[in-house]
């Protein structure tokens, strides 16, 4: 007989044994090409892929050069401005995200703007599921969003970071909606020149986790848009065919009278929930 009779005796013999290690190499190169990557959401040298929006000037406008890139940081400044103005400001990404965790450092620089409201002292922030720049009217302050607000110590006992502050939308919190502006977080209380990283879990509509130094600090879920317009005109994109929950929306960078500087701005997606096949006649 030829010997090629034997081969199938090779195959199920010693071959077989390679078949797992071979699974395992192909499961290992599906895994690395399926991981998603820390990608750079600031390119450390100019505003390329952002757009400003600042209340009462026109989009696109960087005020003041309110918004300026300095050793590699974001950095909000207020030295060219005579006065504030109630000039909040916000730039903004110019692409739209559902779900994916940001990772960002933020410290405090100087001091608020004289003649801003009280509250914006050592206070700034990252806006979540925002609407687009271009959706704002001209003398609108904030988008409609949710906050990871940024906050640090005035001297005046704790102060914790990360709270999460809702303007123009509401959220479920403890099983419930929540109409409330502001919810607090369990975040330690910082000093202004420190710089702390923050992280942001945001799953689309499920759930948005708030993380401090790598610690959880706060969560809350079913994000949305609030027909009361409680601070910011909500009902613009819902009379423009908007959903009222949101499942996506432009991370902004928040100016609102205190200088404050940002850096080592990263996102990584985050894979689409599973879908569990409903059985037929279910």
């Amino acid at each position: 007989m030829h010997s090629h009779w034997h081969l199938p005796d090779l195959w199920y013999g010693e071959g077989m044994r390679c078949l797992p290690l071979l699974a395992l190499m192909v499961g290992s190169v599906a895994s690395a090409q399926e991981e998603p990557k820390w990608l750079p959401l600031f390119n450390g040298k100019d505003l390329s892929g952002w757009t400003v929006k600042i209340a009462n000037q026109p989009l696109g406008d960087n005020y003041a050069n309110t918004f300026r890139v300095d050793e590699g940081m974001i950095k909000v400044s207020y030295d060219a401005y005579p006065k504030f103005d109630l000039k909040f400001g916000h730039l903004f990404t110019n692409l739209a995200y559902s779900r994916y965790v940001l990772r960002m450092e933020y410290r405090f620089f100087g001091k608020m703007m004289a003649d801003a409201p009280k509250y914006v002292n050592l206070n700034s922030g990252v806006m979540l599921h925002a609407q687009p720049p271009q959706s704002m009217r001209f003398d609108q302050g904030f988008p409609s969003s949710l906050e990871f607000q940024f906050l640090a110590d005035e001297g005046k006992g704790a102060r914790p970071t990360a709270a999460v502050c809702t303007p123009g939308t509401n959220l479920e919190f403890g099983g419930k909606v929540v109409t409330q502006h502001i919810i607090q977080s369990t975040a330690p209380t910082f000093a202004p020149e420190q710089w702390v990283q923050i992280e942001a879990e945001v799953r689309g509509n499920d759930e948005i986790i708030h993380r401090v130094n790598g610690v959880e600090v706060l969560r809350y879920q079913r994000p949305q848009l609030d027909p009361r317009n409680h601070v910011s005109p909500a009902t613009d994109q819902l009379d423009a065919g908007a959903e009222l929950m949101l499942s996506s929306g432009h991370i902004a960078l928040q100016a609102e009278g205190q200088p404050v500087w940002f850096r080592k701005i990263e996102i990584r997606r985050l894979a689409a929930p599973a879908v569990v096949p409903v059985p037929a006649g279910k």
